[in-house]
């Protein structure tokens, strides 16, 4: 991939955080989605890229724009060929709730290397880079709460970790509170959460728990990115996502998904945007005629993190492009 490929992904980042905070506490969230993927879409046909969908919001028939499968992007000559994972607004109801941690978010890799995942949902476990290696999805909670405090020289009651708040996950609270570690319950947003992992500064150590497999997919790519790690597996609930396992080369219900099974080959990028505030990054501003962005984009190939913050005269770009 090209080395400017990083930049022109934050800008397609940029354009939907911008367009779907406008929707912020509105409790509107398939208007604010909705406005997110339009200036998504707009933005991604002015990046030199040969893409093609294999995340996005829904199959052909379900969704009129970053289906899954369709082509994005500038196809010029010796432009990269890659696969495109997009959530346009990750926490739709933080949007409309006007809570914490939405954000606008795109995941590219070499053609052929990112897990084409179902949308189903997914057992997951991640941890940042001091962590990477010690913990395991099918160990005891307990077990893995205690690796993660050794690794990050901490005591197991100083451990935090996040997991969604669903009635799915009261065992598995009910066993992280056993064990002495503490807790943040989270409404939405796990793949923010799984990139929390990787920062001190957000006080988050490790995530737990059953979310969303395209979310999964997602998370991984930036945490190989930022040499955390994560593990998965896939958790059918009807026949037909049994097949579409079986379609995808998975016959083992119980097979856990390493991160190179999700994103694999020596290179991939990651953007977000922060559409409301979080711990890693800030949500949208708008002041009069323009808005501003707090970015983060990184290559797994360069190890290269960036923060970008950004002001952008909307005047200039309604549709969040200069012609």
């Amino acid at each position: 991939m090209e080395r400017s490929l990083t930049l022109e992904l934050v800008r397609v980042t940029e354009a939907a955080a911008i367009a779907s905070a406008r929707w912020l506490g509105r409790g509107k969230k398939h208007e604010a989605d909705e406005a997110a993927t339009k200036a998504m879409r707009t933005v991604f046909d002015t990046v030199p890229m040969k893409g093609v969908v294999v995340i996005g919001e829904g199959e052909m028939d379900e969704a009129p724009m970053l289906y899954i499968g369709e082509r994005l992007g500038m196809d010029i000559p010796g432009a990269p060929e890659v696969d495109v994972a997009v959530d346009p607004l990750e926490g739709t109801n933080i949007v409309a709730n006007g809570t914490w941690n939405a954000l606008a978010v795109v995941a590219v890799a070499d053609r052929g290397n990112l897990l084409h995942a179902p949308d189903m949902y997914m057992e997951k476990i991640a941890v940042g880079p001091k962590a990477r290696g010690a913990v395991h999805l099918d160990a005891p909670v307990e077990e893995n709460l205690k690796a993660v405090a050794r690794a990050l020289g901490k005591d197991v009651e100083d451990v935090v970790a996040v997991v969604l708040d669903r009635p799915r996950h009261a065992r598995l609270i009910e066993e992280i509170r056993r064990a002495g570690a503490r807790i943040k319950l989270i409404p939405d947003g796990d793949v923010s959460a799984a990139i929390h992992t990787a920062f001190p500064e957000s006080g988050i150590d490790i995530l737990f728990g059953i979310g969303g497999a395209p979310e999964g997919v997602i998370a991984a790519v930036a945490l190989k990115c930022l040499g955390g790690d994560f593990q998965g597996r896939l958790v059918p609930q009807s026949d037909e996502e049994r097949r579409r396992m079986r379609a995808m080369g998975i016959a083992d219900e119980r097979r856990i998904l390493a991160l190179d099974d999700l994103v694999k080959g020596d290179d991939a990028i990651f953007a977000a945007t922060g559409v409301t505030d979080g711990e890693l990054l800030r949500g949208v501003r708008f002041t009069g005629t323009s808005a501003r962005t707090h970015s983060v984009v990184m290559r797994y190939k360069s190890g290269t993190i960036r923060f970008i913050e950004a002001e952008h005269r909307l005047e200039r770009k309604p549709d969040f492009v200069v012609r």
